[in-house]
């Protein structure tokens, strides 16, 4: 039985840009289905179709769309309503922004659960308490009573696939609903939705960028670029045996914890760009006191690559912002080049890129103008400037010309180059990238990582590449941290961090990296058990 049926669906917007163009697939009931493109491929637009979101838009929709029996295309606003958290709900990308922050996550739950069964305010606030435990919140009857920001991101994610399996859908849309979230986290969030499907019988339509989250969550695979169909099938034979080359290029960005060894850099040295020692870091005061960074010692050399990994709350930021100076350290030592630097001086030798590019550029200023900071802080002319961004522009892959345009007008990759362009003004010794691809899909991910390297080899940059993803780490690195709140637990060389882990956290890490192989997949899922909260 068909619980989906697109029939050469098309999207197109008031901009003129056709977002989907004649796609068809069908999603039978139980089933899980993977459809995965780039950032731009129409994937969103596609889930919002399902849904009939473009509805009142402006946006021009063609083609059939049938989901749990109802016509999306033909039906009324009071069916599409009873459509959407009736028998389909969805899953978003950002928890933060799907949940109010002004209400108990208890309450946005049951609220959902009375607009579509009538049930008395009891019954509803019963209702969330059963949903959120369904999903793994521990201590569910207090819980419901928080607020959003009281959640991590792990557990703000299963409340809002609480929040959808609360009038038990027949359908699940989950929109990216990995992203940014570290493996481990990562790993629980798709055995959840695994078990959920097994337990339900639901149908799962999982939108991803990421072809490992698609091997380990569906059956069938649905390859889209430009709106269109490139390739679809068993995920098993898509993955092992692609037959269009854009799905080979897409693998082939996956990065692997199997990869060859980063080759090393012409330019590396012995030469100890920047060490720390005993780096500690607390927030608060007395009792509340919180330790975020433990006795850190590590070092970086000229022309190498320290990739330092651990989950979200590990201290990796912390300890980051702390080589840069942007934290003073409340005890321990750095030293960049031998010499004793103040804690809490920033360095122009040492700068970072951000995760966030957008949150990191002042949309009100132009790119050009952002970059040029660290040259007109010198002292630079204008004419020196402009010449120089423009170099610089140049150097990470952007077009001179693009100086006088506003960070909305690129894309995240092309942000992300933004930020690049404006820590190598400042002509660094080493530059701290600070989850820079994490939010990124496979193919820009690997454009930015390749990017990095090219400089490094010209320039003899030291790197420190904060990450939550290993393989990236492994393909990147030289050296790796392993860092477990706030304390480094495993310390040396990739090869052998990777290949021959000592802590049982770092082997914890590794077991969670998504494998693009369904029977690799298998059996790590029956290793695995689900833990209480993410």
């Amino acid at each position: 039985m068909n619980l989906v049926r697109v029939r050469d669906l098309g999207v197109e917007f008031d901009s003129g840009v056709r977002a989907v163009d004649g796609l068809s697939f069908t999603l039978e009931a139980g089933r899980a289905l993977a459809l995965v493109g780039e950032s731009g491929s129409g994937k969103s637009t596609v889930a919002s179709a399902l849904l009939g979101l473009h509805r009142g838009t402006g946006a021009r929709v063609k083609g059939s769309v049938r989901v749990a029996g109802v016509d999306v295309q033909e039906a009324s606003p009071a069916q599409l309503r009873r459509l959407r958290g009736g028998k389909a709900a969805m899953v978003f990308q950002d928890p933060l922004s799907s949940l109010d922050p002004y209400f108990a996550v208890g309450d946005q739950i049951a609220e959902v659960y009375r607009v579509h069964t009538g049930a008395s305010r009891r019954a509803a606030r019963a209702r969330a308490v059963r949903v959120l435990d369904r999903v793994g919140i521990p201590d569910p009857v207090r819980r419901a009573r928080s607020r959003p920001h009281e959640f991590s991101g792990g557990m703000r994610q299963r409340a809002l696939i609480a929040m959808a399996l609360a009038c038990e859908p027949e359908l699940l849309i989950a929109d990216e609903p990995t992203t940014a979230l570290d493996v481990t986290v990562q790993a629980q969030i798709l055995d959840l939705l695994h078990a959920l499907r097994n337990e339900t019988g639901m149908g799962l339509l999982l939108i991803t960028h990421d072809v490992g989250v698609a091997a380990e969550s569906a059956e069938e695979v649905l390859v889209v670029r430009g709106g269109r169909e490139v390739e679809r099938g068993a995920v098993r034979d898509v993955l092992r045996a692609p037959r269009r080359p854009y799905t080979r290029e897409l693998l082939s960005a996956v990065p692997r914890l199997d990869a060859p060894p980063k080759p090393p850099s012409p330019r590396t040295s012995g030469e100890v760009v920047l060490e720390a020692v005993g780096l500690r870091r607390e927030f608060g005061h007395g009792k509340r006191a919180v330790t975020a960074v433990d006795d850190v010692t590590l070092s970086v050399r000229r022309g190498e690559t320290l990739g330092v990994v651990g989950e979200s709350g590990s201290g990796k930021t912390t300890l980051g912002r702390m080589l840069v100076g942007l934290l003073e350290p409340s005890a321990g030592k750095l030293r960049h080049e031998g010499v004793e630097r103040p804690g809490g001086r920033v360095d122009p030798a040492v700068q970072m890129v951000f995760q966030d590019p957008v949150a990191s550029l002042n949309p009100r200023r132009s790119i050009g103008e952002s970059v040029a900071d660290p040259l007109r802080a010198r002292g630079a002319s204008d004419t020196f400037v402009r010449g120089r961004v423009r170099e610089l522009l140049e150097r990470v892959g952007l077009e001179p010309a693009h100086y006088d345009r506003y960070p909305h007008q690129f894309s995240g990759g092309q942000r992300q180059r933004v930020g690049i362009a404006r820590a190598l003004a400042a002509e660094p010794r080493l530059i701290v990238c600070d989850e820079p691809v994490s939010a990124l899909d496979v193919t820009t991910q690997a454009q930015i990582t390749a990017l990095l390297a090219e400089l490094q080899r010209d320039l003899g940059l030291a790197l420190v590449f904060i990450a939550h993803d290993l393989a990236v780490v492994r393909q990147v690195s030289d050296r790796v941290a392993v860092l477990r709140r706030g304390r480094l637990v495993e310390y040396g060389p990739v090869d052998e961090v990777y290949g021959s882990p000592r802590d049982p956290y770092t082997r914890q890490l590794l077991t969670a990296v998504p494998s693009l192989d369904p029977e690799t997949v298998a059996l790590r899922r029956g290793a695995r058990t689900e833990p209480a909260a993410a």
